[in-house]
């Protein structure tokens, strides 16, 4: 198995739609309309801009020459947060995607990201057992269980 980090554009993004509109992934993401040709559009290229500032990191994630989601480093309002979005398929690679994420943010410059899961994900006892602490956020209406993870070990 061949795991490719992509930039966005190379990736067709209609290829997205049927990962991101999938039930099964939306349930677990912060709520919004269904993805249709134009919206995805708008989408990656505010996810191609956000690849192209400091610290920052945007990619498709695809393993035999076949999509199966995005990750990034993010900015939020006062940290970097880690975004792992994977087909239901696919989602055992989580780990692998994380670890590459680390290394990136390493590589970036960071001490420390944030990944926050939304309060439909039961807390992961993989990312528990590597994060600095866990605590309950809230942002954008919603409320996340959210792992401090120390960059470089």
């Amino acid at each position: 198995m061949m795991i490719n980090y992509l930039p966005l554009d190379a990736i067709t993004p209609n290829d997205f739609i049927p990962i991101l509109n999938k039930p099964s992934i939306r349930q677990h993401l912060i709520e919004h309309a269904s993805f249709d040709a134009q919206s995805i559009k708008t989408w990656v290229r505010e996810k191609r801009h956000i690849d192209t500032q400091d610290g920052c990191l945007v990619r498709a994630v695809s393993v035999n020459n076949c999509l199966v989601g995005w990750c990034g480093i993010q900015r939020t309002e006062c940290d970097f947060e880690l975004a792992i979005v994977l087909d239901t398929s696919r989602w055992g690679l989580g780990r692998h995607v994380f670890k590459f994420l680390l290394s990136r943010a390493e590589q970036l410059g960071h001490q420390v990201v944030y990944l926050h899961l939304l309060h439909t994900r039961r807390e992961s006892t993989f990312l528990t057992q590597r994060a600095l602490r866990v605590f309950k956020t809230h942002m954008l209406g919603e409320c996340f269980t959210t792992y401090e993870i120390k960059v470089g070990d």
